[in-house]
């Protein structure tokens, strides 16, 4: 059986479809086989095992993973319940291929909690099992409560040491194992800094590994390992090894010269280290013409399916270092746009056939649109906010939230775009968003509207709220997600800005928007919230007829003066610009106001805050100091912020 099958997978698929299987694990698992034949079973197990996925298929139908865990012998502190080393061997390379297979549910290596220490116990029998057992490790480590599994069980201990092993295979397979411990592990990242190997710590190790001498499967693996811990902050970024030794191994990767797998790991690798690090940018945009050299990803033929496949990866991992490389600086934003037909390359992978090239291509599309230059030349010399709201059509949510983000960007007042954008129907399309169950999508469509809003004409902000609906607006102002409700704030502001606006949607929503606030401000809710609540008081305060729903309301104006005698200087300030802008004296009614303030006690909490030593409360020079304002005389109502460019980070595959 064994001759007949190597190699030939029709063979194999008959013997499957003949029953050899539930034999051969019956000849594994009885007690009167003896080693040899079980050994012999667990070879030809393992063969099959080899072959298509569906021959894999019907082995896990026939349990073959308990099977095979039953049949090797745990080890005991006295002896190993059996000495035949081939036959712990022949089993764990099955398994090793089983579980390496993508038609096997990595939970199977957890479901039962005997697996992995009695794995861990055959780590010392032989280099073999060592590699075989590091494999199943390092590939069925895929999620969080799997790092922690694994770490729990000694795993970080008991396989450090095999990083100095005499075999290559066991070192890769140790050093793979530790490049998933560490994927975005603080707790395992900041152990492996100081584990001690030989005398040496693992980073030293790891830095030994990326030596030009060593093959390249090491030296990125290792750079992945360094990588992965300085993103869970185990290792400063400023570190020698990561700055003279990781990020250049990396750009190395980049180059032409390697292989085509190599150049996407390479690129990939190198864009999520540099990623949340404007240094780290920098230096990389400047080591041996990375910008340059990644245009050459473009160029690969894709004539072929084949060669189609390979075409996407290299445009995606391009797209990614692209994205990174000018998430921040200036400068770096311009070379990459100024690379041959860069904004080309970027409009047709807005519509590529691959949706990983498609999301790449959006993120760096993202990146380059936190230029204000940019966003008015190139930007708006390539439309490029044509293809991206195709992009927003039924896309999934992983590029919604990207493409969106990136939206934001196109809709801030600066942008030539915003017009553009306006008239293709996008309110529609973000109010939409806002109803999401995905908290970032609610984000970004309501941090959208709002910059939508800024400076806007009333017919905007008609529009807006129409599109919108009182009764969606206030169930964001009630959302659970904090960033949801201080964007939908924020729209609220700049909505509630410019005298005529402000009375014309208070006299539609005024009863709405005061009930809002009244919750918000007497709700559980941190000082940033409470404070732009305070700033839309404000505002409203600014409006001719609109002030009077303050002056109106006596629950409101109360709340108005425990906030002036607040502890937190930034609620003091809020609230009295809403003073400030109800006591203009040039303003009608502004009398009857001030005695209104006066009988509520408003008056004398100013006067106490006139003696404060705060300069932010008394220096009538300065645009903070608004005390005098509200005792004698007008300061000009709260500007609207204007929102900060967007940002969204990613994960490195």
């Amino acid at each position: 059986m064994k001759n007949a099958v190597i190699g030939n997978n029709k063979q194999k698929a008959n013997l499957i479809v003949l029953g050899a299987v539930p034999r051969l694990l019956y000849l594994l698992q009885h007690e009167t086989s003896g080693t040899e034949l079980k050994t012999e079973c667990a070879v030809v197990l393992g063969s099959l095992a080899m072959g298509t996925e569906n021959n894999v298929k019907s082995l896990l139908d026939c349990h073959i993973i308990p099977a095979l865990l039953q049949g090797i012998p745990a080890f005991t502190r006295r002896r190993l319940l059996s000495p035949d080393l081939k036959f712990i061997e022949a089993c764990l390379r099955c398994l090793r291929t089983i579980f390496t297979s993508p038609v096997t549910p990595v939970e199977l290596l957890y479901t039962d909690a005997t697996v992995i220490p009695h794995l861990m116990s055959l780590l010392s029998r032989s280099r073999c099992t060592q590699e075989y057992i590091c494999h199943i490790y390092s590939h069925c480590c895929k999620a969080p409560d799997h790092q922690t599994i694994l770490f729990n069980h000694g795993a970080v201990q008991n396989i450090a040491h095999l990083l100095t092993s005499a075999s290559y295979k066991v070192r890769m397979q140790a050093l793979k194992c530790f490049s998933v411990f560490a994927f975005e592990n603080p707790q395992v990242s900041m152990t492996l800094v100081n584990v001690l190997v030989d005398g040496e710590l693992l980073p030293q190790i790891f830095a030994k590994m990326l030596q030009r001498d060593k093959p390249i499967e090491m030296q990125l693996t290792a750079a992945k390992c360094l990588t992965y811990m300085c993103r869970a902050g185990a290792i400063r970024t400023d570190d020698v090894c990561i700055v003279l030794k990781t990020l250049p191994c990396l750009v190395r990767m980049c180059s032409k010269e390697r292989l085509l797998e190599e150049r996407v790991e390479g690129a990939e690798t190198l864009a999520y280290l540099i990623e949340p690090d404007v240094e780290l940018q920098r230096i990389a945009s400047i080591t041996d013409h990375l910008i340059a050299m990644l245009a050459d990803y473009f160029k690969y033929p894709s004539s072929l399916d084949h060669d189609l496949k390979h075409a996407h990866e290299l445009r995606q991992a391009a797209f990614k270092l692209y994205a990174s490389l000018g998430a921040n600086d200036e400068d770096i934003r311009k070379k990459i746009i100024e690379t041959e037909n860069m904004m080309d390359r970027i409009v047709n992978g807005l519509s590529e056939s691959s949706i990983k090239v498609r999301l790449a291509a959006v993120r760096c599309l993202h990146s380059l649109s936190r230029s204000v230059q940019q966003l008015r030349t190139s930007f708006q010399d390539h439309a490029v906010w044509k293809p991206l709201m195709k992009v927003l059509q039924n896309a999934p949510d992983e590029i919604l939230v990207v493409a969106s983000s990136t939206l934001c960007n196109l809709l801030l007042e600066f942008s030539p775009s915003k017009e553009p954008i306006l008239e293709s129907g996008a309110i529609e399309l973000l109010c939409s968003l806002t109803q999401s169950e995905n908290p970032a999508l609610r984000v970004n469509g309501i941090w959208a509207l709002m910059n939508m809003a800024f400076q806007a004409e009333q017919k905007i902000k008609t529009d807006i709220l129409r599109g919108l609906s009182t009764e969606q607006l206030f169930r964001l102002l009630s959302d659970c997600d904090v960033n949801v409700l201080m964007k939908t704030l924020g729209l609220l502001r700049n909505l509630l800005s410019t005298r005529p606006h402000i009375d014309q949607i208070m006299s539609t929503h005024g009863k709405q928007i005061m009930q809002a606030v009244t919750l918000i401000l007497e709700g559980e809710h941190n000082t940033e919230v409470k404070e732009q609540t305070l700033c839309i008081l404000a505002n409203i305060a600014d409006g001719t007829t609109a002030k009077e729903l303050i002056m109106t309301n006596d629950d409101i104006l109360q709340k108005i003066k425990y906030y002036m005698g607040h502890s937190n200087v930034k609620l003091q300030l809020a609230a009295m610009f809403c003073i400030s802008n109800l006591t203009w004296n040039e303003e009608e009614g502004a009398q009857e106001r001030q005695d209104k303030l006066r009988d509520v006690g408003i008056v004398d909490i100013l006067h106490k805050l006139s003696q404060s030593t705060d300069p932010n409360l008394c220096d009538k020079e300065r645009p903070e100091g608004r005390l005098k304002a509200c005792l004698g005389g007008h300061y000009p109502e709260v500007l609207v912020d204007e929102s900060l460019m967007k940002t969204v980070f990613f994960k490195s595959s």
